[in-house]
């Protein structure tokens, strides 16, 4: 209502300004009538002259005709301009009146947006219209913090989009300046280095390194960072270290956490490369568990051994880990079911079927 009103006065005030000079009486017509009495008494004053004898017969027509030339000129003007001015000040009255603010009232149907709600321009840049282009949005925000350097929220809103779109180094510039603008948080030291590895190919370098440490010192169930920090240790040769804290966070995991199957496939990379026992990073991992996540993560090792063993079943020491391991967790029959599959596996080599059954006899498993 507001838009309309201003909208409603300054078309007012456009048709004031236009009629005030047409209500305005003009003093033509005096002037006009002042100069008819001039031209006869000129005709009288040529009358006298003539009969005093101070001209002659022929000069005073030619002067007689002059003026009366004059008298009837100015005596046709006076007259125009009594009929038509009025006509042409009701005509542009009429116009200024009906035709301006229709021709306002038009324009503004044909390039205004009457059904748009009333935002400020930071709210459009906040809220976006969803159908403009994607680099249209970004150009607005942009120039936003162009205009506005500190604008912490903006520089926030582009870096997770620099990032999308591969503009790795803007993104690193992006977060950089809403740490320094908004203050420090878990969240943006581990974004800054994550925008850090994508510019860097990958490769988590010592100081992207340095921006997850400092996001876990801050919050140390950050798993973003923890999941970099464990990528930093396979970038470094320790697959043992990396899987160890990856099986730490799936542990953790909330059930539908997004990054469960990426951090699930990065895991079986390493494993590979990793024993598949516990490891000492494996059992210091697990001192920060309870007993509970203790148990589910011994059972996940157990678990991938036992898989690997059924792809893989030629190690006989693996097999008397998966045995022992089934003891310790209280499953016997499972050691059972295991000491089966083992002589399966090793049914070709008689000593390795040899070095089995004492393993399992030095166990207590029978059969």
């Amino acid at each position: 209502m507001t838009l309309w009103f201003v909208l409603a006065m300054m078309t007012a005030a456009a048709i004031f300004a236009v009629l005030w000079p047409l209500a305005r009486r003009h003093d033509d017509a005096p002037a006009a009538g002042h100069q008819i009495n001039v031209y006869r008494d000129q005709l009288d004053e040529i009358e006298r002259d003539r009969a005093a004898g101070l001209i002659g017969v022929e000069e005073a027509d030619a002067a007689r005709i002059e003026v009366s030339r004059r008298l009837l000129a100015s005596a046709d003007t006076t007259g125009v301009s009594h009929h038509s001015a009025p006509h042409r000040r009701r005509v542009v009255s009429i116009a200024a009146l009906v035709l301006l603010p229709l021709s306002a009232a038009i324009l503004y149907l044909m390039l205004g947006s009457p059904n748009l709600p009333g935002q400020s321009a930071a709210a459009r840049i906040a809220t976006p219209d969803p159908n403009a282009s994607l680099d249209g949005l970004i150009a607005q925000v942009e120039a936003r913090v162009a205009a506005v350097p500190d604008d912490g929220r903006g520089w926030e809103v582009l870096a997770p989009v620099y990032l999308r779109l591969g503009r790795n180094a803007d993104a690193v510039m992006a977060w950089r300046n809403a740490l320094a603008i908004n203050g420090e948080t878990a969240e943006r030291q581990s974004n800054l280095g994550e925008a850090m590895v994508a510019a860097a190919n990958g490769v988590v370098t010592a100081e992207a390194k340095t921006a997850f440490l400092r996001a876990q010192e801050l919050d140390a169930g950050d798993m973003k960072a923890r999941y970099f920090l464990g990528l930093a240790a396979e970038q470094d040769g320790k697959p043992a270290e990396a899987a160890a804290a990856w099986r730490v966070m799936l542990v953790q995991a909330p059930p539908n956490a997004p990054w469960l199957t990426f951090v699930r496939a990065a895991l079986a990379r390493v494993e590979a490369a990793a024993p598949p026992a516990p490891s000492d990073d494996d059992v210091a991992a697990a001192s920060q568990l309870s007993a509970e996540q203790r148990n589910e993560m011994v059972r996940g090792m157990v678990e991938r051994l036992a898989e690997r063993l059924k792809q893989d079943g030629s190690s006989v020491e693996g097999w008397g880990r998966l045995m022992r391991s089934y003891l310790v967790l209280g499953e016997p029959d499972k050691a059972q079911a295991a000491l089966g599959d083992a002589r399966k596996a090793l049914a070709g080599d008689g000593d390795k079927r040899r070095q089995l059954d004492e393993l399992a006899k030095s166990l207590g498993i029978e059969g």
